[in-house]
């Protein structure tokens, strides 16, 4: 019986391998899974933006010094995580073309570009500071569209416009043949011309539909369609769990979990959390056990998806040097729960064996907390920490100074490392395979 239970986890783990291999490989997903390696500079270097101002800045300085030194951070996420979804589209527009061995990588990432900001609103919703009024402005872009809520616009458009853009190349009598002494540069771009002109009219009658006929853009289309129908199931423990784990899924996919936990939970958890905290300082009952505070600190352990345990698996169990040395420049980061360079540098993004763990962890965190919490054995949550405030401590601190949380959310930390290691010798093999068919 143990033969044969052995023999079928056998069968089971190289269909799975075999499977993740061919879907890693496919040419769309492996040309996001390239243009997130290209942009991954500028997730790590927000990540230490982010690290300095809330961590090292207010340990030197405070007051007006201390907002004038943020500066430096706040201007890093400008033109890092804020204008993510604005790199991204070009980006992949010319990694998919160089994979289908399209010779005008540069200009499919010109059309990608333009056909994004093609598709964004014209017009754009700004509060005031006198009142709190919303003013309409023309004219502009936000960086609300522009960062990670334009990510998953950046990357559909991204493949859709340079699929079209070649697909239309492909059609010989929508060339323009200029003769045989033309500089190659601009009998290219002749070459193209109709292509690229057909491909951009296409976009731009589709964003003239949706304001005509739907008063509507590609970005209020996403909220709409994708999280407005979550939002009913916000304020419950499986609804939040179900929507947080919906965002984690995205973040796997390249595309910032705030997409959706951004917008469907965070109001709502921390209307809880300040609740919590005026409950406390009251001296009466703390109402909620689901708060802004509670889901980053037990199901963030490291940060999104819990990658700590990952790297602490990795330091113990891993064979390749590769992850380890990627874990050896993620761990500083990750005590500060700043993740990027683990979920993109080992990578978990379109790594499909490590999506599962990277997913459900965080469940199995918020759920073992929230049991210790509601059989009244841990303190609820009732101060705001950062985010940035490393593992142990972060327990300590929002319950209060309660050692109970230190220990619950150490019971997290090493169920998580054993959940992890099996999907890490998976995500190996996977790895190792891949790099022999590249061979």
């Amino acid at each position: 019986m143990a033969t044969l239970t052995k023999s079928r986890g056998k069968k089971f783990f190289d269909k799975f391998t075999a499977v993740s291999v061919k879907i890693g490989n496919e040419i769309h997903l492996r040309s996001l899974r390239d243009s997130f390696a290209v942009i991954m500079p500028l997730f790590i270097l927000a990540g230490l933006g982010v690290l300095m101002n809330n961590v090292l800045f207010p340990q030197f300085v405070h007051g007006q010094n201390l907002t004038n030194l943020q500066l430096w951070g706040n201007n890093i996420t400008n033109g890092t995580l804020n204008i993510a979804g604005l790199a991204l589209a070009p980006v992949i527009g010319y990694t998919l073309a160089i994979n289908k061995q399209f010779k005008n990588g540069i200009l499919s990432a010109v059309i990608a570009l333009a056909s994004l900001i093609i598709m964004m609103p014209s017009s754009i919703k700004l509060t005031t500071l006198k009142g709190a009024k919303n003013t309409l402005v023309t004219g502009g872009l936000s960086y609300t569209n522009l960062g990670t809520t334009g990510m998953f616009s950046g990357i559909i458009i991204g493949l859709v416009a340079t699929e079209l853009f070649i697909w239309f190349s492909k059609m010989k009598h929508l060339k323009i043949h200029l003769g045989e002494n033309i500089p190659p540069a601009v009998a290219a771009s002749f070459n193209d011309l109709i292509p690229a002109i057909f491909t951009l009219s296409i976009f731009a009658l589709i964003s003239t539909l949706l304001v005509i006929y739907g008063n509507t853009n590609l970005i209020d289309l996403i909220t709409n369609l994708i999280q407005e129908p979550l939002r009913k199931f916000n304020t419950s423990l499986p609804g939040m769990l179900f929507i947080y784990s919906v965002g984690n899924f995205l973040f796997t996919l390249g595309i910032h979990q705030t997409v959706i936990n951004g917008t469907l939970l965070d109001p709502v958890l921390l209307i809880n959390m300040n609740k919590n905290m005026a409950a406390y300082a009251a001296h009466k009952h703390i109402p909620y056990i689901l708060t802004y505070t509670f889901r980053d600190v037990f199901g963030m352990v490291g940060g999104t998806g819990c990658t700590l345990c990952l790297l602490i698996a990795i330091f113990l169990f891993s064979k390749m040097k590769s992850s380890k040395d990627i874990a050896s420049l993620a761990v500083a980061p990750g005590l500060f729960n700043i993740n990027e360079p683990v979920i993109f540098g080992y990578p978990i993004v379109f790594n499909i064996p490590m999506m599962i763990p990277f997913v459900l962890m965080p469940v199995v965190g918020d759920l073992i907390a929230y049991f210790f919490t509601s059989i009244g054995w841990m303190n609820r949550v009732v101060v705001m920490v950062p985010w940035t405030t490393p593992p142990l401590l972060n327990a300590y601190l929002c319950t209060a100074g309660d050692w109970r949380a230190v220990l619950v959310q150490l019971l997290i930390i090493v169920i998580g490392v054993i959940f992890y290691i099996p999907f890490m010798f998976m995500s190996e093999k996977v790895m190792q395979k891949t790099a022999q068919l590249q061979q």
